[in-house]
């Protein structure tokens, strides 16, 4: 099984950024056991981070690995929606293609 890597931007901790980190948090566990490192990056504390990554809006997790990259924003609270963006399960038939690229987005 290949360890997966995420970069979850927040702003501050507000409700919405708490909201992400505990629904990211409690779907990695459950899906992927001790198999994902979670880095949690507060833009207003490391700006450079979320420029770097071109972050528009939070909460943006990242799938850094493995490839190929993916983007989703929002709290994370659509949690089929999220393990499909992911590759975590295969997307749903009414959900239509796959998209795919290194700057997909979706947002939550």
């Amino acid at each position: 099984m290949d360890k997966y890597y995420f970069r979850l931007f927040i702003t501050g901790l507000t409700s919405r950024s708490q909201r992400a980190i505990a629904s990211l948090n409690t779907l990695c566990g459950e899906n992927l056991g001790e198999q994902f490192q979670l880095e949690i990056v507060d833009v207003l504390q490391e700006p450079e981070k979320a420029e770097r990554d071109k972050i528009l809006a939070t909460p943006t997790l990242v799938k850094q690995l493995p490839p190929p990259v993916r983007r989703v924003i929002g709290d994370l609270s659509d949690r089929q929606k999220v393990l499909a963006v992911l590759n975590l399960i295969p997307p749903d038939e009414d959900a239509g293609e796959e998209k795919e690229g290194p700057d997909w987005e979706d947002t939550i």
